[in-house]
């Protein structure tokens, strides 16, 4: 493939505040640690404070890879180093979407993968496992349980309840047929078809079934999947949890942090409550709340005493799931992490949680932007060659690219600029004129100009309108170009899923998406085949 970068400033689809930690804003420094460069990350190795046991790290994901029929010695390799004291992760993180989800499921893995080799290459006395981070407690089902391909939404029909990574995919035959029904037969199409039929047919938990699929595309390049609802997880975690129910500190110091990113004009992500724990059992997560002084768990009729509550958590600590703000800080306590991949709004919210890291004794981690991808094929990439489009041009609005393509190719002049300097000239000694015979009428000239301006630059735009008309057919290929890159007017990785990619090119198509995102740069990649 080939491929162009492009500033995410340009494209029009990233938050100003993105833009700002990118371009090292100073008002936000405070809220993070170190850059997220090779200077940050060199500062980071040389002060960076593990709490995780990585004995038992170790020891919990071999078990977690016992489930599945094979994993490549690549996967074992870097478990294996977790041992070492030498040895850091770089984690990304996403719920458990079936068949991957969007697109940008599929980044944030290549992401993480990428910044790991690339950090070897910096630092090569160290070692870097990349990690995806399975949100297994999660229980927002209604967020993962469709997938778009090829046009087509693939919806898995279940009334789920609990952690999500805990839910039987026994009754996702359906939507698993219509999927595989998506792949066709071309190419590579039986080679996913068997990955995701042996991913959702073979295990009785989400989450198996999700590292599966994962391991299927990722397990060659050395990532190690983890789930974190684990009982001796939790169990080191537990003071945090205790102390954190308890005494509400992580909502008192994020509350202040956003308080602070609010007045900076910051769209905080998340708001932390009182108590930022759910109760967990099979097919229940609900809310942790403190009324009439005992801990209540929200539509259940369970109840807890401070005393009880503290002995629940020591012998139940996996009954205790985090939530969005206390995700962040659970990872770095079980992980010898020091980056965590995330998109733009994840990016955003790790911003509200240093403090919380501060006052736990937690290092915070460097936050790394995504890569983010455009992948144009063959069919749609002549198209864009015929219209003599550029790989910026692509993001804008169908008119603007349409009104830009009309004034570049048009045999006439459309804008009337050269025009309008000349009635300026005119309007000038107009004003001048008028102001020795009353300097009063100066307002009122100024007045007229402005009208004329505002007809001058109606009749450019109808100028454009008429030619438009002219270049009708070819302008057509505007609208087909962007619903063939945007669906639903939106970022081609926020819909689509890489089953028709994979298809297409199998295994190639990570490792080409290996080969041309580079992490520390920071630009949107285009793709072209």
């Amino acid at each position: 493939m080939d491929s162009s970068c492009i500033n995410y400033k340009d494209t029009g689809y990233f938050s100003q505040t993105v833009i700002d930690y990118l371009e090292d804003l100073p008002e936000l420094r405070s809220f993070y640690s170190y850059r997220p460069d090779l200077t940050g990350f060199a500062a980071l190795l040389k002060n960076k404070t593990v709490v995780a046991d990585r004995q038992l790290l170790h020891d919990i994901l071999l078990g977690q890879y016992q489930h599945q029929d094979k994993y490549p010695v690549e996967v074992l390799d870097n478990i294996s180093l977790l041992k070492s004291a030498d040895t850091f992760t770089i984690t990304t993180g996403h719920q458990l979407n079936i068949f991957a989800g969007p697109l940008y499921f599929i980044y944030k893995i290549v992401t993480a993968i990428k910044l790991s080799r690339q950090l070897k290459e910096n630092f090569p006395d160290k070692n870097f496992v990349p990690v995806y981070w399975m949100a297994s407690e999660d229980h927002d089902f209604a967020e993962i349980n469709y997938t778009h391909i090829g046009g087509k939404k693939v919806h898995w029909w279940y009334e789920a309840s609990g952690a999500t990574g805990r839910i039987n995919p026994d009754t996702m035959r359906q939507a698993l047929n219509q999927y595989k029904g998506a792949l066709g037969i071309d190419h590579h199409a039986n080679e996913l078809a068997d990955i995701v039929e042996h991913a959702y047919a073979g295990f009785d938990k989400l989450a198996d079934a999700t590292r599966y699929l994962v391991n299927a595309l990722f397990g060659q390049y050395g990532l190690v999947i983890i789930d974190a609802d684990d009982h001796r997880f939790k169990q080191q975690f537990a003071p945090i949890m205790e102390q954190d129910i308890i005494e509400q500190n992580s909502f008192k110091y994020i509350s202040t942090t956003n308080e602070k990113l609010h007045h900076l004009g910051v769209h905080v992500q998340v708001n932390p409550r009182e108590i930022n724990f759910f109760y967990l059992q099979e097919g229940l997560r609900e809310r942790l709340v403190f009324e009439n002084e005992r801990y209540n768990v929200l539509n259940t009729e369970i109840s807890f005493t401070e005393a009880e509550l503290k002995q629940e958590i020591s012998e139940f600590p996996e009954r205790f799931s985090p939530n969005v703000v206390m995700r962040p800080l659970y990872q770095e306590c079980i992980l010898p992490n020091i980056a965590y991949v995330g998109g733009g709004a994840e990016v955003v919210y790790w911003l509200e949680l240093k403090s919380n890291f501060e006052h736990y004794k937690v290092d915070f981690p460097i936050l790394i932007l995504r890569n983010s991808g455009l992948v144009i094929a063959k069919e749609t990439a002549a198209k864009i060659a015929r219209m003599d489009l550029a790989p910026a041009e692509l993001f804008k609005t169908s008119d603007l690219i349409k009104n830009n393509w009309v004034k570049k190719h048009s045999e006439h002049t459309l804008n009337l600029t050269e025009e309008w300097r000349e009635l300026s000239c005119i309007f000038e000694k107009i004003k001048l004129r008028a102001h020795k015979i009353d300097p009063t009428l100066a307002n009122s000239t100024a007045a007229v100009q402005a009208r004329l301006k505002h007809a001058m630059d109606s009749l450019e735009k109808k100028l454009v309108k008429a030619e438009k008309i002219n270049y009708h057919t070819r302008l057509q290929q505007v609208e087909q170009i962007k619903a063939d890159l945007f669906p639903h007017a939106s970022l081609q990785e926020r819909n689509e899923n890489f089953g028709l990619f994979y298809v297409k090119w199998g295994q190639t198509f990570i490792d080409e998406l290996i080969r041309n995102f580079e992490p520390l740069d920071f630009k949107f990649t285009v793709l072209t085949e």
